[in-house]
């Protein structure tokens, strides 16, 4: 059997940015084993595999994997295979804008893609609202121990704590300055101790306030370690959930926000978001998430 393959640069309009994705076309016939087998051997943080959609009204049926198993739901795969699949219906170099229309087992997933000369932009509308998950947390110490960082350096602002959950589930961490974002790292066995007793959470998403300390910016870094992700360049998923925090944290008020988020710049792999969500009688009642992808190779695997 013979696929082919592309990657891309996901959230970020250079090559050699942002966070890495592989996305394998005409998967119908692959089983599950072979599509984890196929993303170990791309060894990067996720790989998504493109099938007929279940509904023809859609453009595609994709499952995306991690090293360690399948996903619901992943930023920047779901951006990443948007933007090639909206780039493939177009003639190379011509401006169009259209929505590509994903089935993901976390839900039906809209994806608005954009071309204007050669930048890619697309901007995805999460399929679950994010909420608090029922997760009993960590402490502060326990927190702390594991990340190399000291208890009084967690939390600014309102911000505490949390896990939360919208398809996946994360654990967030907010710090309180650049430097000690940059500090911060895993360290075992205390890791694991904070990570295994919290149901379904595998990964910690850190942030802080951008370098301007603007309300509306903010600088992330994310670790997966167990799940086989020492830190990713950029977690379009996340920069989702952290929606429901800021709309505690901050206080939201009804109408649209938008916020800026950096994430991969400690790693060498600079990456760029756009967080948007619209709140209602004080609760979320969507959130969406934007950045650019840039093509970078194509192939054909052989299996």
């Amino acid at each position: 059997m013979k696929l082919t393959f592309h990657t891309l640069d996901v959230f970020t309009a250079r090559k050699f940015g942002g966070n890495p994705l592989a996305v394998v076309l005409g998967a119908d016939a692959l089983t599950t084993e072979q599509m984890q087998s196929i993303c170990r051997e791309f060894n990067l943080s996720e790989t998504s595999f493109v099938m007929a959609p279940e509904d023809p009204a859609h453009t595609a049926k994709v499952r995306i994997f991690f090293p360690g198993g399948e996903m619901p739901f992943a930023g920047h795969p779901t951006l990443g295979t948007a933007a090639l699949l909206a780039s493939l219906k177009h003639k190379p170099g011509c401006s169009f804008e259209t929505t590509i229309t994903l089935e993901l087992p976390a839900g039906l997933t809209p994806v608005r893609v954009s071309r204007i000369a050669d930048r890619v932009h697309g901007v995805f509308t999460a399929p679950v609202v994010p909420f608090h998950a029922p997760v009993t947390l960590p402490s502060l110490e326990e927190t702390a121990q594991a990340l190399n960082l000291d208890p009084a350096d967690i939390g600014f602002d309102g911000h505490g704590l949390a896990s939360l959950e919208g398809g996946p589930r994360f654990f967030y961490v907010p710090v309180k300055s650049r430097a000690l974002l940059e500090k911060a790292k895993v360290l075992e066995p205390y890791w694991s101790n904070v990570i295994k007793p919290m149901n379904g959470v595998d990964a910690a998403y850190l942030y802080t306030r951008g370098g301007d300390g603007s309300a509306t910016a903010f600088r992330a870094r994310m670790y997966a370690p167990t799940g086989g992700i020492p830190e990713d360049p950029a977690t379009g998923s996340a920069t989702a959930l952290l929606a429901a925090q800021l709309l505690t944290a901050e206080r939201l008020a009804d109408g649209k926000h938008t916020w800026q988020l950096e994430q991969g710049y400690e790693m060498g792999r600079p990456s760029d978001l756009t967080l948007e969500a619209d709140v209602k009688q004080g609760t979320l009642t969507a959130v969406r998430v934007g950045g650019c992808a840039v093509s970078m190779m194509n192939g054909v695997l052989d299996i």
